[in-house]
Formats: structure tokens, C-alpha cells, sequence
């Protein structure tokens, strides 16, 4: 990859076509997040359906905090649909 800036929201496109993985693909017809570790040790995310659009930026420090916190439970509110009619949001103190 040539030297471009790297910004959160980038075209994907822009990091190039080889390096992307599906780490969380299943039987969810090809829909799924792809993952691609930076040269610099942060991590792309987009998704499958749309891998020219936007990438998302996380360090590795963010992207081990999300995964621990997966893994605790802490995102469990993501499986779960909100009540219809209503905008469901956790708030933490």
C-alpha cells in the first residue's frame, strides 16, 4: 500500500483489495463485518455488501477493549430489538 492517509470514514477502496478478512462469517448470506490489520498496527473494518464504502479506524487498544467487553457481555443489548416504536439506549454512570 502506497502512502496515503489513513483517516476513520476513508472510501475502503482506498486500502486496496488484498489483506481483508471475514473473521465473523456464517450462515448469514455473505453479510458480514471484514477485518484488515493497517501496517501501523490499527484495524479497518467494512462491510461486505459495500466494500467501497466507508472504513472504520479503531486502534488496537479500542478493537481489544471492544472484544474483551463482547466477550463479558457487555454488548449483549445489541442482540436484543428494541421495543417498536422506541429508540432503545443503554446509558452507563
Amino acid at each position: 500500500m502506497d502512502r496515503i492517509r489513513i483517516y476513520n470514514g476513508m472510501p475502503a477502496k482506498e486500502l486496496g483489495t488484498e489483506g481483508w478478512h471475514k473473521p465473523w462469517s456464517g450462515g448469514n448470506g455473505g453479510e458480514c463485518v471484514e477485518a484488515m490489520r493497517l501496517g501501523d498496527g490499527r484495524i479497518a473494518l467494512r462491510q461486505s455488501t459495500d466494500p467501497d464504502g466507508p472504513a472504520l479506524i479503531y486502534t488496537h487498544r479500542e478493537m481489544v477493549s471492544f472484544i474483551e467487553g463482547a466477550k463479558a457481555g457487555h454488548a449483549d443489548f445489541l442482540l436484543t430489538a428494541a421495543p417498536a416504536g422506541r429508540c432503545a439506549e443503554r446509558r452507563t454512570a
